[in-house]
């Protein structure tokens, strides 16, 4: 039977709770309205029919892209009560039964691209869903087999769904990115760039290596074309190197066997931590749940 494969940015998951559930303490006076409500988020996947669920979390903010640009996303200014519940999150989701990628060196994101690699080159599988709204997974679209699911918004994303929202193909996105910047990872792309203008030379180009030097020689319908050059042109190592940036790495060894991430059921200990959490709740929906 083919399967679906579900990819979850946990990080991502956290963050959105945070924001978005009352505040809840478990019985030691911890902060835990966040975990509790990935937990349930993630249940109720389960009750929908997701089967095999994998989950990607950053162990740490800080990565090896911090060595490549000073100015790259790190902890500083992530809330206390959203940071200590990080480590806890990572626990929380084994002991239900969900396969946990707590990633160090590499980020979330590179975790999440290195499922869908290994989950789309199994046969069995017949859809992988990057359960993120985040544009840099739009880069490991392909066709109709890898897509974006946004869950909150119940949006599905294929290969003719991403070039539809930002105009080029999924292995154009670094290449964008490098042009736009991205504020969330901490480099500011090339000056005078936009995203209309980096859609436009690159729907016609892909990639930076092929925009012409010179602007006399770039697609008659481009813009700009004698601004954006000059301005490329002053700039091109730093496109290449916040390109660098954008790319994520799908090289993580996560796993063999699409099979060991089936979700089976809670692990017995689920149940005290539920109670810890002040949540009974969630183990009886996960008992209720179990295959």
């Amino acid at each position: 039977m083919p399967l679906k494969v579900h990819l979850i940015d946990g990080t991502y998951e956290l963050f959105r709770h945070f924001y978005a559930m009352p505040s809840a303490t478990d019985t030691d006076g911890r902060e835990v309205g966040a975990i509790i409500g990935v937990l349930a988020s993630i249940l109720g996947m389960l009750n929908d029919g997701a089967t095999h669920i994998g989950v990607a979390t950053d162990h740490v903010i800080e990565s090896f892209r911090n060595e490549l640009w000073p100015g790259y996303k790190t902890g500083e200014g992530i809330d206390p009560a959203l940071w200590g519940q990080f480590h806890p999150l990572e626990d929380a989701l084994r002991t239900m039964g969900v396969v946990v990628w707590p990633m160090s060196d590499l980020e979330a994101d590179d975790g999440l691209a290195s499922a869908a690699r290994l989950a789309a080159a199994d046969s069995r599988v017949e859809r992988v869903f990057l359960c993120t709204p985040d544009k840099d997974l739009a880069q490991c679209v392909v066709g109709d087999r890898v897509v974006q699911f946004d869950r909150r918004q119940r949006e599905v994303r294929n290969e003719a769904g991403v070039h539809a929202k930002f105009g080029i193909l999924p292995t154009s996105i670094p290449d964008w990115l490098a042009l736009v910047g991205d504020s969330a990872d901490g480099f500011p792309g090339i000056k005078g760039w936009g995203t209309k203008s980096a859609s436009t030379v690159l729907a016609r180009y892909h990639h930076l290596e092929s925009i012409p030097t010179e602007s006399a020689e770039w697609d008659v319908r481009v813009r700009g074309a004698v601004r954006l050059s000059a301005s490329l042109e002053a700039s091109r190592e730093s496109a290449y190197l916040f390109r660098k940036l954008a790319i994520l790495r799908t090289e993580a060894p996560l796993f063999t066997d699409v099979e060991t991430l089936q979700w089976r059921g809670p692990q017995p200990e689920f149940q005290s931590l539920a109670t810890r959490l002040r949540a009974r709740d969630l183990w009886d929906r996960a008992l209720t749940l179990r295959p």
